[in-house]
Order: structure tokens, then C-alpha cells, then sequence
């Protein structure tokens, strides 16, 4: 085992606040460079301050990234650990985080993207630009993608808990409906893991609760003039209350911490549309830095020294 590894937690990012001075940007970021509408503007400044003017995702995965620090530590006391955080869209970027990272001196920096399921668009987009970003600031630490964990026991437990807690509260009969961010529909022409990896997920959190009935559906698809991965939620809701179901449970397990597509898509939009068809309307909290999630993350990382020790 080497001396000492990095580890890079990667995030999708959110603009700083609602003001244009942000969220342009950030919307410009995510089109790389591409020119962006007032109209989209102002529909993304609405929908934060629908949430209180501002997403705590950077904060969230600031506390995931050092909680994760510590869980290394406690496991692996031999190993010297540099936890750092990127951005793939917003401050932190990710490019900062490894130079970060590269100035400790690791041997290895593993790259931790915290989307739970792989795929073209969402894993593999992160493993790029840190590839990228290396590239382009001459660094030459090799860079390591960790294991993937969907289906870790910790991670399934963590969510199972909150299926659990929250179904104690709803009426007998309440659909639970797991959920990720929809992708662009034509991955599934190149045989991309994504829905795959969700339904596993999904699975094994119905099996760790007791679930007998479940499904799966989809969110936050932009509007891009092509069709995307569905059912879409709110289509969802709408089938379950045509079927006479008092109430839905959204367990959104394609997500790790709160910020807007939860706060705002899930929380805000699909309560409201539950609640207009007369639907009682659950939410499961987020991982955020739950133990159990955070127990998942370092068995990850360590997996991954441990197959590049045996090398």
C-alpha cells in the first residue's frame, strides 16, 4: 500500500445564489460557452428562490468530503489521506481540486464522483474532465476511478432506514417510487449501465425494506428538443392517482445530498402536483453525510488501493 493517496469527491456544482451574476454563468458553464436565454435566466433564479435563494449542495458535499477524510482515517491509520473537493460546473472546480490534491505529494489520486450510477453522462463526464484538467496543469499523479458503490450494503442500509422511517407515517398503500435525473433517451442505444444501475439500486433497497410493490421513474429532464429517460415522476403521480393510491413515497436514490433537484423538482413540484390530484406526498431525507453513506465511500476508496496494491 502506498504512502499516501488523494482522494477527489467530485459534484455536479450550483451557482452560488440566485442572482444573475451566478447563475448565467453557471448556465453558460454547462453549455461550454454556449451563449444562454434570458428566459432560462430567470426560470433557474425562480426555481432557487423557490428554495431559499441558494442550493447547500457545496456546502453538503464539503461535510461529505471530510467526513469521508476521517472514515479513511480510522480505517486505514497507516495511509496518509488528502480529501479534496471539485466542482464540475461551479467553484470548486475540479481542475483546483486536484492541483490541491497534487501539491501533497500523492502517489495515487483516486477520482469520486458522487453520482451513484455510472454512465456516459454523468461518471464518466467527471473521470474526463479530471483527465482533462490534469492534462491542461501538466500534472502527472495517475488518476484512478474508485469502485463503484450502488449497491454497497452501507449505502442500500442508509436508504432502507429512511424508507423505513418514512413509511411509518404514510397510509397503508403508499406507491414508493424510487427516482434519478433522467439522461437524454438515445443512451440506450449504446448499451449504457444507467438504468441498469438504478433499477439494482432500487431493487436491493426494496429487498432491504420488505417492499412487496415499487417502482422506478425518472426527473429533472431538461428540455432539450429529444426524448429522455421516462416515466417522468409527475407522469407517475398522476398514473398512481388515477389508480386510486392515497399516497406516493419519492426515494430519490439517483441523488446523495440536497440541492435543487431535490429541494425544488421533488420537494416543491412534484408535492404540489401529488397534492392537486389528492395524493399524500412523501419525501425520504438525503443521504447528506449520513455514517452509513460515508461508510460505503471509504470501502470504495479502500477497495480501490487494495486492487491497485495487488498489482
Amino acid at each position: 500500500m502506498a504512502n499516501r493517496y488523494g482522494v477527489l469527491v467530485m459534484a455536479y456544482g450550483t451557482p452560488a445564489s440566485a442572482a444573475e451574476a451566478h447563475v448565467r454563468p453557471y448556465l453558460e458553464h454547462i453549455r461550454h460557452g454556449r451563449p444562454v436565454s434570458d428566459e432560462a435566466v430567470a426560470d433557474l433564479q425562480r426555481r432557487y428562490e423557490a428554495i431559499g435563494g441558494y442550493s447547500p449542495l457545496i456546502e453538503l458535499t464539503a461535510r461529505q468530503a471530510r467526513g469521508l477524510a476521517c472514515r479513511l482515517a480510522e480505517l486505514a491509520p497507516d495511509v496518509g489521506w488528502d480529501v479534496g473537493l471539485g466542482m464540475k460546473h461551479s467553484p470548486p472546480f475540479i481542475a483546483e481540486g486536484l492541483r490541491q490534491l497534487a501539491e501533497a505529494g500523492p502517489e495515487v489520486i483516486i477520482l469520486l464522483p458522487l453520482a451513484p450510477h455510472a454512465s456516459r453522462f454523468t461518471t464518466e463526464e467527471y473521470f474526463v474532465a479530471a483527465r482533462k484538467a490534469a492534462a491542461q496543469a501538466g500534472l502527472d499523479t495517475p488518476l484512478v476511478p474508485a469502485r463503484e458503490w450502488h449497491t454497497h450494503p452501507r449505502f442500500i442500509r442508509a436508504w432502507a432506514r429512511r424508507v423505513q422511517a418514512a413509511l411509518e407515517y404514510l397510509p397503508p398503500g403508499t406507491a414508493v417510487v424510487f427516482t434519478a435525473h433522467s439522461l437524454p433517451a438515445r443512451i440506450l442505444g449504446w448499451n449504457d449501465p444507467y438504468p441498469t444501475r438504478i433499477e439494482e439500486t432500487a431493487a436491493a433497497v426494496a429487498r432491504a425494506t420488505g417492499l412487496v410493490g415499487w417502482r422506478v421513474a425518472y426527473q429533472s429532464a431538461s428540455q432539450t428538443g429529444e426524448p429522455w429517460l421516462g416515466p417522468d415522476i409527475l407522469e407517475v403521480i398522476e398514473e398512481l392517482a388515477r389508480q386510486g393510491i392515497p399516497a406516493v413515497l419519492a426515494v430519490p436514490v439517483g441523488f446523495v445530498a440536497d440541492h435543487l433537484e431535490v429541494l425544488y423538482d421533488l420537494e416543491i413540484e412534484a408535492r404540489a402536483r401529488a397534492q392537486a390530484l389528492g395524493l399524500q406526498f412523501g419525501r425520504t431525507p438525503s443521504l447528506n453525510d449520513d455514517p452509513d453513506f460515508l461508510a460505503a465511500l471509504a470501502d470504495s476508496v479502500l477497495r480501490t488501493v487494495r486492487e491497485l496494491a495487488s498489482r
